[in-house]
């Protein structure tokens, strides 16, 4: 028996026609994304539909998030078949504005600010980054209006600034996290990884190896820890990195060398071309 196609999603391609199309919507459960959509987006939409009906997926590529060297023109922009991907899993609306209808006059004069932990880690390697991230989230909050905004444990840092800014602001939103998925060799599955040859996907998966290593030496200390994932970093020759910390989850500041408890490793590094990020839960000891 064949049974029909899911509806496709409503596409709002401006911010008047979602204002227009949400108003009195009740429980509306966000998910903002930069398309190019794998399977982990699809885990945050599933958790988005498990949250409410009125699910809204954004697909904006924020030009505020990218520096002048990086890879905005370059990012995959795959509109339809990620409109044919939320269609099969139910999604009743997309929200894919311009960038003019986002930023009107230009680069936005007004942004929100992400402070001494937005400067680092991800904040140090791409200044400004942080500022983008928060200022569309931002906008993207007031003009979807949800009740929860859901967002991927890959990208810690982000989940912690926009808790922050929704914190400092009194945005009225709950920020739902879903765990980092994973392909089968273990790297976290992001939008850049198509960009990968099949040698550097191979040698990138010594980023979560690196990872599994700092939890496996934490009952020694942090210095063990941090000794062990640098070491597996540095056997994959494709792999350059560019941080590797421990940070208390709470702060997400650089954890001190006598602190023992819940913590957060986090790595980037570059394979090729391709920036990947990564982190994983450790609990310090020794």
């Amino acid at each position: 028996m064949n049974h029909p196609a899911p509806p496709r999603p409503l596409v709002l391609d401006s911010i008047a026609a979602a204002r227009a199309a949400l108003e009195g919507r009740g429980d509306i459960v966000l998910v903002p994304t930069m398309g190019a959509l794998h399977d982990g987006h699809l885990a945050l939409v599933a958790r988005a539909l498990e949250l409410g009906s009125t699910v809204v997926v954004s697909i904006f590529v924020n030009p505020l998030q990218f520096g002048p060297n990086e890879d905005l023109d370059r990012y995959p922009r795959t509109l339809d078949a990620d409109v044919e991907k939320l269609a099969a899993v139910g999604v009743p609306y997309v929200f894919a504005p311009t960038a003019a209808d986002m930023y009107p006059t230009g680069a936005a004069q007004t942004r929100v600010v992400a402070g001494r932990v937005g400067g680092m880690l991800e904040g140090r390697s791409r200044p400004g980054h942080f500022d983008g991230v928060l200022t569309v989230v931002a906008k993207l909050l007031q003009i979807i209006r949800p009740t929860f905004v859901v967002f991927g444990q890959k990208d810690a840092q982000q989940v912690f600034l926009v808790r922050q800014m929704v914190a400092d602001l009194n945005i009225p939103v709950t920020v739902v996290t879903v765990e980092t998925v994973r392909d089968e060799t273990g790297l976290a599955l992001s939008s850049r990884n198509r960009f990968l040859s099949p040698t550097e996907k191979r040698a990138a998966h010594a980023i979560p190896l690196a990872l599994e290593a700092a939890a496996s030496y934490a009952d020694r200390g942090i210095d063990a820890a941090l000794a062990a994932a640098q070491g597996t970093i540095m056997g994959e020759p494709l792999v350059e990195l560019d941080y590797l910390k421990i940070v208390h989850p709470e702060t997400f500041l650089p954890a001190d060398d006598d602190y023992r408890g819940p913590a957060l490793a986090l790595a980037a590094a570059r394979v090729g071309s391709t920036r990947l990020i990564d982190n994983a839960p450790i609990v310090l000891a020794g």
